[in-house]
């Protein structure tokens, strides 16, 4: 059995392009801080918990050394939403040449869903990206930052990235086998 798929591809192409949107009128407690210390471990914990319900297994079966590897690349940057210091979720920057950055990953852990923590993220997410090379002697400036989202992620990601100022730049449309969510670790749902 197979389901349909649509991916979007969206893009910013100056900083004034970005739409912040502030933190979440309760979000007393919600702070956003740069995880600069490589963990695989915690790269994974993210990956696995924001992403285990929605069918992110990509790096499912990537070994430490990967993980390692990735991690300690010039650019990439893991941004983490705390609230009252529990981790919410996560955006992932990629670097990439001639002054391109990816949001590689970006979502929050369910049980933070729905609290308005995804838009802050984002905000400040994406303006970190523009000022990329300010942290990384030797990368380009930030010219184009850039995300996919698809129609298996949140019903709210698509939105949230156009209220944020991303324009869809490519839409593409395929079948993709039905599987049940991974989950955050094995057997979780």
């Amino acid at each position: 059995m197979s389901i349909t798929v649509t991916t979007w591809s969206l893009e910013q192409t100056a900083p004034a392009d970005l739409v912040p949107a502030g933190p979440p009128e309760d979000g007393s407690g919600v702070r956003i801080i740069r995880s600069e210390v490589v963990s695989p471990e915690f790269s994974r914990f993210l990956y696995t918990a924001v992403g285990g319900d929605v069918r992110w297994t990509d790096r499912l079966g990537w070994p430490y050394a990967r993980w390692r590897e990735f991690l300690e690349r010039p650019g990439v940057e893991t941004w983490v939403a705390y609230d009252h210091g529990t981790p919410a979720g996560y955006i992932e920057l990629d670097a990439q040449k001639g002054g391109v950055v990816e949001i590689s990953y970006f979502g929050l852990i369910p049980a933070f869903r729905g609290r308005r923590i995804g838009g802050h993220l984002l905000s400040v997410g994406a303006a970190r990206a523009w000022d990329l090379a300010g942290r990384w002697q030797g990368l380009a400036p930030t010219e184009r930052l850039w995300v996919h989202t698809c129609s298996k992620d949140g019903p709210y990601a698509l939105d949230n990235y156009r209220r944020r100022g991303f324009r869809v730049f490519g839409t593409r449309t395929e079948e993709e086998p039905e599987t049940s969510p991974p989950g955050p670790w094995p057997g979780a749902y």
